[in-house]
């Protein structure tokens, strides 16, 4: 129950009753305002006059208010069930980026900041940091080409690439295909997934969906249906291979015009890795100290493939395939450590767990969350109508609160949209809905944001239950949630995740360690047949009891929890080399010697070639399809949206987060005061100061990659 001050929160939440026409509607209008005011400010302000306060401050406040409004216009895309409120959402979002294309390459405006730079007026650091930040941003977006046909080839070449993306990913959100199988080529897959399928004369639909995709692949005992799973996921967005070849194209020409070398020179230039070369030195050296043990590693695998199909009188033929990792990967677990994921969800009841780990943010960084359900939520909707704050029944809306420690003031709000849907965002990720910053009156305003998954539904014989590494992306993208809620900038422009790429994956990486502690486990922890009747006895029907156990522990056994851990680099050459796989991949194509030589890469099959050369992965090449049986790279919006040439930074990131949690926290890690600190140092800044700053703030010294190379067993 929450204290009676946590109830009625400072700040209404956004309301979500948009109509396709008002999206629309509302877009055009703060365009049009947003552009009146840079109008006024060029009528009003003579270069010899520019200053911080009369040219960029505006703006800033102008961009703060834009994004109370912006966000939630294009957030509609990726969660709404209307097709035409999709639809419109996507094309606010294609408004949205013409007029930010426009506004970036305005000369009369650049030339006011500029002077604003020039006259060197004592500012505070963040302000300060977005007046330099502001004038870079003007020359990056094409302002040092000379005014003629090539800034107007540059500026088309914007516009065509925002395009590109808002498609792209669209593609991908509205993607609706799967495979019929009988229940013989379906052997080995879970009963639970099965009876969620669509059935029809006698067959089930199998989709590409996280819940049913992840489990045929892993338990799946017919070679044949994995590969027909696994290639047809890789080839299930075709439409989008063509965007993609063409962005990347672009992308590289753009570069050239501003004078850089290549795409990846230009992205990477203001990250913290600064040079191409820094990249491409850390992956080469990772890539030397992993393909040792990624060998060592793929013939166990053989060995243990070569087992089980003998065991089922059925011809090995000496290969190891892309469909069969993920299943004799899960194999290994079950026979060499006796670990049965299937059994470890069965204490990861989806709503405990979310439980579990809010009330772990709440010990380490001084936070209470209170659900808001019900008349609660009719009192604080603007409207009065409760049903208005959450854009789908299903969603969960909690008020974020100080703890008493911390002054009780209030924080945000969080949304958790947590199942799958037509039309729906496919994989897991974290969304601002409205930033946080300081208003015009010098008042707080306070941030929401959203954490939407795609993780089993509950049925009612069993809660949704979520596989350890389910929950370590659940704990992961909250992790983006609680840096999102906790910052505390003046500007929504440095608000929360809006950090450089190559940092921004840092605070939610090291907050992962805790799904690997087992003080911390256990307490997230909670068997779901203890959470009602009716699933107590679903558990028993499942054959879950024996005479001695009618009911098992309600917190996961010890023993348990130790087997887990040991499997923590299972095999872990592997998958960091499938990381590194789309990071060498990402700079290959956006590092090329010359555009010509560009021109004449086959995409698709550099994909899967390299993936084939790093990870020894047998794929359909090896039935003399050659390398382009599938298209990867179009399946995921990472390269599309925001991570191009910048990919390396989920593996240069867990430097970071590494050396946190092993030099702070890996001794307690619900040590509250350094939970705080932390919140204070790191989240709470932002992108507010350079994040090499705000790293040694909080190390006391440069971070360092030893605790890196120790976590993957690899010597430094």
């Amino acid at each position: 129950m929450a204290p009676l001050n946590l109830k009625t929160p400072p700040q209404a939440p956004p309301v979500f009753t948009a109509t396709p026409a008002s999206v629309v509607e509302d877009t055009k209008k703060f365009i049009d305002v947003s552009r009146k005011l840079t109008d006024d400010i060029v009528a009003k302000v003579k270069e010899q006059d520019a200053s911080f306060e009369k040219v960029v401050l505006p703006m800033a406040h102008d961009e703060n208010r834009q994004g109370l409004v912006a966000h939630i216009l294009g957030f509609y895309q990726s969660v709404s069930t209307d097709q035409e409120l999709r639809d419109a959402s996507t094309e606010a979002e294609k408004m949205m980026d013409e007029f930010s294309i426009e506004a970036s390459m305005r000369e009369d405006v650049y030339k006011l900041v500029d002077a604003a730079l020039r006259k060197g007026d004592k500012l505070d650091p963040e302000s300060q940091r977005l007046l330099e930040k502001e004038h870079k941003s003007y020359i990056r977006n094409g302002l040092n080409i000379p005014a003629g046909p090539k800034r107007d080839r540059f500026k088309e070449i914007k516009k065509r690439l925002s395009q590109l993306s808002i498609i792209f990913q669209k593609n991908l959100n509205e993607e609706k295909g799967g495979l019929w199988f009988t229940p013989e080529e379906l052997n080995g897959v879970p009963e639970d997934v099965l009876s969620g399928l669509k059935k029809e004369d006698g067959k089930y639909w199998l989709t590409f969906k996280y819940p049913d995709l992840f489990p045929t692949l892993k338990y799946g005992t017919n070679s044949a249906t994995r590969q027909k799973v696994f290639v047809s996921n890789e080839n299930k967005c075709n439409q989008n291979v063509p965007l993609f070849r063409e962005a990347v194209l672009l992308r590289d020409e753009a570069a050239r015009l501003l004078g850089y070398p290549n795409h990846a020179a230009f992205r990477i230039e203001d990250k913290m890795a600064k040079t191409p070369k820094t990249v491409d030195d850390f992956l080469g050296d990772l890539r030397s100290r992993l393909s040792d043990g990624g060998v060592a590693e793929i013939k166990t695998l053989k060995e243990m493939k070569k087992k089980d199909l003998e065991s089922r009188s059925e011809k090995f033929d000496d290969r190891y395939y892309l469909w069969d990792h993920r299943f004799y990967d899960r194999m290994m677990e079950e026979q060499d450590f006796s670990l049965d994921q299937q059994l470890i969800s069965e204490y990861f009841p989806l709503q405990t767990t979310i439980q579990g780990m809010l009330q772990i943010f709440e010990e380490l960084f001084g936070l209470v969350f209170v659900e808001i359900t019900g008349s609660d939520r009719d009192k604080i909707s603007p409207s009065g109508k409760g049903n208005d704050i959450v854009w789908h029944d299903e969603v969960q809306v909690f008020s974020v609160w100080d703890d008493e420690g911390e002054g009780s003031g209030f924080v945000g709000y969080l949304y958790l949209d947590l199942f799958p849907r037509q039309g729906k965002y496919g994989h897991a990720a974290n969304f601002n809905l409205q930033p946080g910053f300081i208003m015009e009156n010098g008042t707080r305003r306070y941030p929401a944001t959203a954490l939407v998954c795609n993780f089993s539904k509950p049925t009612p014989k069993k809660p949704s239950l979520l596989k350890h590494d389910e929950v370590t992306t659940l704990f992961h993208e909250l992790g983006h949630g609680i840096h999102d809620l906790v910052s505390r900038t003046i500007y929504s422009r440095f608000h929360g995740t809006s950090t450089v790429r190559d940092f921004v994956e840092a605070p939610s990486q090291m907050l992962e360690n805790w799904c690997w502690t087992p003080s911390q486990l256990k307490s997230l922890s909670h068997h779901y047949s203890s959470l009602s009747p009716a699933y107590l006895e679903a558990w028993k029907e499942r054959g879950g009891h024996t005479k001695s156990i009618q009911q098992p522990e309600e917190k996961i056994p010890d023993d348990l929890i130790n087997k887990l851990i040991k499997t923590k680099n299972l095999n872990g050459a592997l998958f960091n080399l499938r990381q590194l796989h789309f990071g060498l991949f990402d700079m290959f194509i956006h590092e090329p010697a010359s555009h010509e030589a560009l021109e004449q890469v086959k995409i698709s099959e550099k994909y899967n070639g390299l993936r084939k050369e790093l990870c020894h992965l047998d794929g359909p090449e090896v039935f003399g399809q050659g390398d382009n049986w599938g298209n990867g790279q179009a399946t995921f919006g990472h390269l599309m949206g925001g991570y191009d040439a910048g990919y390396y930074g989920y593996l240069s990131s867990q430097v970071y987060s590494t050396d946190m949690f092993y030099s702070v926290f890996k001794a307690n890690p619900m040590n509250a005061t350094e939970g705080r600190r932390y919140r204070h140092t790191v989240l709470e800044k932002g992108g507010s100061q350079d994040e090499m700053k705000t790293l040694v703030q909080f190390l006391g010294r440069e971070p360092r990659p030893d605790a890196f190379y120790e976590e993957l067993g690899l010597k430094n």
